[in-house]
């Protein structure tokens, strides 16, 4: 297990805002379980669904930020999850460009790559691995997203959501798997010790170009439209 526990550049768990957050909410007093379900609560819905610089960025900055997506709340998750001796991996994938349409929206929608860059992250506790995708989207949003859609039944796809029950997903962990994407995935990497090293062979795919408008344009308006909807106050039947 030494290779699901060891610091990494990503997964900087030294730095001082992550000891210190750890310290603060005092989770290695917990026993194991309630050591990821804590932290797992804390990435879901204290770090808010959004887009950062580029994916790769350390997990005390994505805690600065306050906010992330798949890939940059991942690396957060793990980062606090080794911080308190729990062991963790990484699985890579892509997802359709689809389940991104509304939290990206025209010019930013029509020019994204099909495949968007994806992973979740698996947890060691009691001899199980448990698949954990679901911290992606903080409960805020995806409460304004199921009354924004109240009429939806069954599966749905979009502003960030693949599930095959979007009233109904599975986004508590209580030694379960959790899922909030896994159903427009389309390609599967593997699982990697850390996001490092899937970096290291597999990142989004795009050019020079597109990459500045993202970091520049393209993702603070998806950010803008992903606020838009979490402060969104009233039903819309």
């Amino acid at each position: 297990m030494e290779q699901y526990l060891r610091e990494t550049p990503m997964l900087n768990f030294l730095a001082a805002n992550i000891q210190r957050l750890i310290s603060d909410r005092q989770w290695e007093n917990a026993d194991a379980y309630h050591r990821i379900r804590k932290i797992y609560d804390f990435v879901r819905d204290e770090i808010l669904f959004g887009y950062n610089v580029d994916d790769s960025i350390p997990a005390s900055r994505v805690l600065s930020d306050g906010y992330g997506q798949c890939n940059t709340k991942g690396t957060l998750f793990m980062a606090l999850l080794r911080g308190v001796g729990v062991p963790c991996r990484v699985h890579g994938f892509t997802i359709d460009k689809k389940l991104q349409r509304g939290a990206m929206t025209g010019i930013v929608y029509k020019n994204a790559p099909e495949n968007i860059f994806h992973s979740w992250v698996e947890v060691y506790l009691e001899g199980v691995w448990y698949e954990l995708e679901a911290f992606i989207l903080d409960q805020q949003y995806l409460s304004r997203l199921q009354e924004i859609n109240a009429g939806c039944r069954g599966a749905f796809c979009g502003y960030g959501v693949a599930v095959k029950d979007f009233h109904n997903p599975v986004i508590d962990f209580n030694r379960n798997n959790t899922y909030i994407q896994s159903e427009g995935i389309n390609q599967d990497f593997g699982i990697y010790d850390c996001p490092d090293d899937l970096l290291k062979e597999h990142h989004q795919e795009m050019s020079a170009f597109k990459a500045f408008l993202y970091r520049n344009l393209g993702r603070h308006l998806m950010n803008y439209n992903i606020k838009k909807i979490r402060n969104q106050k009233a039903s819309v039947e």
